[in-house]
């Protein structure tokens, strides 16, 4: 069997007029693969990274070294109050849910990632390490989502899963939303307003699974891109999204 490549990109991000890295998150092996890396200190947001991201470099969570109780919580499974205390900053001090049942009724339903190897890793794609990448995330501005979002509907047929999702979660819950990793599929992210001082004001996450991101790369002149709707809204934005 043939080993699976990493779609090429290039039209894609040319076409939307996408300046920053395509961040992959990995779940791997060998951080030897990932280098330069980088890791949290203390109880650094994974969006704290992101200038880091822009440099090339990418960031190494391990279980004893994951930064904020959200990550190690959403990523390894780490539990670092209990159950009451979890609820009572979620929902007394944050006002994240209308009440501590029906937040624990979302944390019940909403379950940690599973990692396969001790290192997960974000950061810029990497072609060697696409064995190992389980999402890819889009880090957008609005324009730019409003077209990604187009494009996952490109293939999407009305009885077939929803092709876009925006579920609530912590900004690194986001980087991995899906139930199902094998259809095609895309969420809307960085929505927790705790990591967006991070990030400039105007951007998003797209989020997809493999398959997702296949179909979005294979976008061809017969799809929007090259159709005057798209070539309208860059007129008016000055040429460029």
């Amino acid at each position: 069997m043939a080993k699976e490549k990493q779609s090429n990109h290039d039209r894609l991000k040319k076409g939307l007029d996408i300046k920053t890295p395509i961040i992959g998150f990995y779940d791997a092996p060998d951080p030897a693969l990932f280098e330069p890396w980088v890791s949290p200190e203390g109880r650094d947001c994974v969006f704290s990274f992101y200038h880091p991201w822009l440099q090339g470099k990418t960031l190494h969570i391990t279980k004893d070294r994951y930064g904020c109780g959200g990550a190690g919580h959403w990523m390894w499974g780490i539990e670092l109050r209990s159950r009451k205390e979890f609820l009572e900053f979620l929902v007394d001090d944050e006002g994240l849910k209308a009440s501590h049942a029906l937040m624990e009724k979302w944390i019940n339903a909403a379950k940690p990632y599973r990692a396969e190897h001790p290192h997960l890793f974000l950061g810029p794609l990497k072609e060697e390490a696409w064995l190992y990448i389980k999402t890819i995330t889009f880090l957008v501005n609005p324009d730019q989502m409003s077209a990604l979002a187009i494009g996952a509907q490109y293939h999407s047929a009305p009885d077939d899963p929803p092709p876009v999702i925006a579920p609530f979660g912590s900004g690194c819950s986001q980087f991995q939303p899906f139930r199902n990793l094998d259809i095609a599929q895309a969420s809307i992210g960085a929505t927790d307003i705790a990591m967006r001082q991070h990030v400039p004001h105007d951007t998003l996450t797209f989020t997809v699974t493999k398959l997702m991101f296949r179909q979005l790369c294979a976008l061809d002149e017969k799809s929007f891109l090259d159709k005057p709707f798209l070539q309208r809204l860059k007129h008016a934005r000055g040429g460029r999204l």
